[in-house]
């Protein structure tokens, strides 16, 4: 990933309030290429456009009943491309069911709060971090 290339980010929240204040707070503090659904099959449909963060959240049945809820979602994202880095928000801070989000291969999980937009910024920063690692790491092994 070059220096230029914005980092592509899809917000998937099925509150409106919640997903617009979260855009907002992502765009006042880094250029991000960001594009939001209020629904995991919205999301889903667009994959194609090559996200490299996902931030989902774990319940999203607030609007219509019967759609796709977060796991779900997951699981979909990763069986089209299990490289797209997903991080579960919910305002659930019950262990269970972060654990069940990892089995599912999130990269993390956080509870919605007033330090949630921080936390995601350092694990975003984080998840960007890794794959530098992982990019020198088999150049150097390719090399071997």
């Amino acid at each position: 990933m070059n220096i230029e290339t914005k980092i592509k980010l899809f917000l998937v929240d099925d509150d409106k309030v919640f997903l617009k204040s979260m855009e907002i707070e992502f765009l006042q503090h880094a250029d991000f290429d960001i594009e939001t659904y209020p629904t995991g099959e919205q999301c889903v449909k667009n994959l194609s456009n090559k996200p490299d963060v996902i931030i989902l959240d774990y319940n999203l049945d607030g609007i219509e009943h019967g759609v796709m809820n977060g796991i779900e979602t997951l699981d979909k994202i990763k069986s089209y491309d299990a490289d797209i880095a997903v991080v579960m928000l919910s305002s659930q801070d019950k262990i269970d069911v972060a654990i069940n989000c990892m089995h599912h291969r999130a990269f993390d999980y956080v509870v919605k709060s007033e330090t949630a937009f921080t936390r995601l910024q350092k694990i975003i920063t984080t998840i960007f971090s890794y794959r530098k690692m992982e990019k020198e790491l088999n150049w150097y092994m390719n090399r071997m």
